[in-house]
């Protein structure tokens, strides 16, 4: 059964009950992204720290109360270029000596003691000071972002594929009940080790929780609603970001606020006792043969839309009425993997494009974003600018996508980060730093809005029976564009210049991709293969608006010959022709030399034979015989 045109009527359409359901799939979006930027704050480095001074490293005629701290961190720790002190070195002087001063000969060596940190722009304790991540050790804090990354990218796949085998709702609940008690044991974990791998399982966790809320969401509405239901969605992760600075001044330790983040992924626990917030997809169980488990998720939308089924003229009641007689009493569930993308051509074609596409919008942010701190030290700037560029893609996506299409928007972030990349790494040296910063956030936002429209694209060219395991490889692809500029700050920025060509070049080879890929405004959701498959590529340029919002061609092909209706044709009209009577009167002239053609007259009837054939115009007339067929009579003509 068509899903869009006779299932989501009958049920209500995009009633109370399917908004309700919509409400409550934006909260798990605000709980994950809450738990996926407090890793910001849990890896950032102190802008202020030097090493503990070791008083074995100074000679044992040092007396301490002759200097101040300020004077012993002096003569302790060494200055670089004459603007701040060492990082990662202490003086040592020789140990036995008489008179101690300042010009004693000295060496420079590792700290031996640990490090104080004096300023911090975020926690004053997290994952770096816990355990001195710095200096030597520095290169665990990007191993720990590409660990994160690395269980995002393993929980979209797993999980993605989970969700088209066991439904939606159950994906969901597993993997928030999951990641709740691994983030109740991130709270304790005190070893850098088990931190490190109690992150990698959480990051898999969240990946399930928010890829089973997207999809649920998008399947419960309708086409015209699907935009805006996605970018509200958006938002909700915006508002994440924008709180999680307020939690972290009010917590100031990392555990605390690991506490505080994994307080609303317990909350959403309750989604277990209370179906109707968050239900199977029906859209799903269709498309999967699951007849009994449709019937009851379908009936559950229409009495929360306010449909009566009692009554048997009523449109739902019909509907499940109709479901008996296409799918059978035998029906047997069939589920699908993503493998099965190997049999296609289209379906596959656009996973791998719109994978592509995310890939650049995620990893190429970090191009624009190293830029930003050129212009300003504080931390909390670069911060609040980089979610003000997420909030102002979400409003362009809004106002545009829906009136423009998906494919056109999507070409046109393409293409303006392409040129802001491109321009950035020609004339960086040339440019005014206000030009820079101006080039940056344009970047940054349409890089954003590149990486969202790609989500939302991906989603509805997908099909249902494949939409979870599709989606996960989609989502994947941006989290290895994530990793990718941590796998650069884990190399001390030495190959930035040539990540920042790759993803250039990506960025406008990209352009010649988006061109293949279909059209999918006000368009319903693919469910099976076949439907993924169905959709093709249309012109760029339409000569009518609407023309896009048709999956069938505009001009339909003309009807084939068929030998067995023309015959029937044939029969039908020599019985006609057969009768004893004729319904149709000619009457004959009362002079046969009149010039006058004779006038045939409805309603009036003649016995055959009473008018012989006249010449009328330079015509001949012939009357039909009742007893030839259609093909005598037809020869007779051509033969006179």
């Amino acid at each position: 059964m068509d899903y869009e045109t006779k299932v989501f009527p009958g049920s209500g359409g995009y009633g109370k009950f399917n908004r309700l359901v919509v409400l409550f799939s934006w909260f798990p979006t605000f709980a994950v992204m809450l738990n996926l930027f407090c890793d910001v704050f849990y890896t950032l480095i102190p802008e202020l720290y030097h090493c503990k001074p070791d008083p074995r490293l100074l000679p044992s005629c040092f007396q301490f109360s002759n200097y101040s701290k300020q004077g012993y961190l002096n003569i302790t720790i060494p200055w670089l270029n004459g603007s701040r002190r060492s990082h990662c070195q202490l003086f040592k002087y020789p140990r036995n000596v008489s008179v101690f001063n300042e010009n004693l000969p000295k060496q420079k060596v590792s700290c031996t003691r640990g490090w104080e940190y004096t300023h911090s722009s975020g926690l004053n304790r997290n994952y770096v000071t816990e355990w001195d991540l710095v200096c030597g050790d520095y290169w665990k804090v990007p191993l720990q972002h590409i660990c994160f990354m690395a269980g995002w990218i393993f929980g979209y796949v797993l999980l993605g594929t989970l969700c088209d085998w066991v439904g939606r709702r159950r994906g969901f609940l597993i993997s928030v009940s999951l990641s709740s008690v691994l983030g109740v044991a991130l709270c304790i974990a005190n070893n850098p080790v088990v931190f490190l791998l109690l992150r990698l399982a959480q990051g898999a966790m969240l990946a399930g929780v928010l890829l089973a809320s997207y999809i649920s969401r998008l399947e419960v509405c309708d086409p015209p609603n699907r935009l805006m239901v996605a970018m509200i969605g958006g938002f909700f992760g915006v508002g994440a970001e924008l709180l999680l600075p307020v939690l972290v001044v009010l917590c100031r330790d990392w555990k605390i606020l690991q506490a505080v983040a994994t307080l609303p992924l317990i909350l959403l626990l309750s989604y277990w006792c209370c179906e109707s917030v968050f239900p199977e997809s029906p859209r799903w169980l269709l498309s999967t043969s699951q007849l009994l488990q449709a019937k009851r998720s379908l009936r559950m939308f229409s009495s929360g839309n306010a449909l009566c089924l009692r009554d048997e003229n009523q449109p739902g009641e019909r509907l499940l009425a109709d479901m008996d007689s296409v799918y059978g009493d035998n029906c047997q569930p069939e589920f699908h993997t993503v493998l099965e993308l190997r049999q296609t051509r289209v379906v596959w074609r656009n996973c791998l494009i719109l994978s592509f596409t995310l890939f650049i919008g995620t990893g190429i942010q970090y191009c624009f974003k190293r830029n930003l701190p050129s212009f300003t030290t504080n931390f909390y700037f670069t911060y609040f600018l980089r979610v003000l560029t997420r909030a102002l893609s979400c409003l362009f996506l809004c106002f545009t996508v829906n009136r423009f299409g998906r494919r056109s928007i999507l070409l046109l972030s393409a293409i303006i980060t392409g040129l802001s990349s491109l321009l950035l790494l020609a004339l960086t040296l040339y440019l005014h730093d206000g030009l820079l910063m101006v080039l940056s956030v344009l970047g940054l936002l349409s890089s954003q809005a590149l990486a969202m429209l790609s989500l939302l694209f991906a989603s509805e060219v997908m099909p249902t029976v494949i939409r979870g395991g599709c989606l996960g490889l989609v989502f994947a692809a941006g989290c290895v564009g994530i990793a990718a500029s941590s796998l650069m700050e884990l190399q001390n920025n030495a190959g930035y210049f040539l990540h920042h060509v790759i993803f250039a070049s990506f960025a406008v080879l990209s352009v010649l991709c988006i061109m293949l890929l279909p059209e999918s405004r006000r368009k319903p959701l693919p469910d099976s293969l076949d439907d993924g498959e169905s959709w093709r590529r249309p012109p760029l340029f339409l000569l009518r608006g609407e023309r896009d919002s048709l999956l069938l061609p505009t001009n339909p092909p003309p009807p084939e010959y068929n030998a067995s209706s023309y015959s029937c044709l044939l029969t039908a009209t020599h019985r006609m022709l057969c009768k004893e009577e004729i319904p149709l009167k000619m009457a004959v002239p009362t002079q046969s030399s009149s010039t006058t053609p004779p006038q045939l007259e409805v309603g009036e009837r003649v016995e055959e034979g009473s008018w012989d054939s006249s010449f009328v115009e330079g015509e001949y007339i012939q009357p039909l015989n009742p007893s030839l067929g259609l093909l005598d009579s037809l020869s007779m003509s051509e033969d006179i």
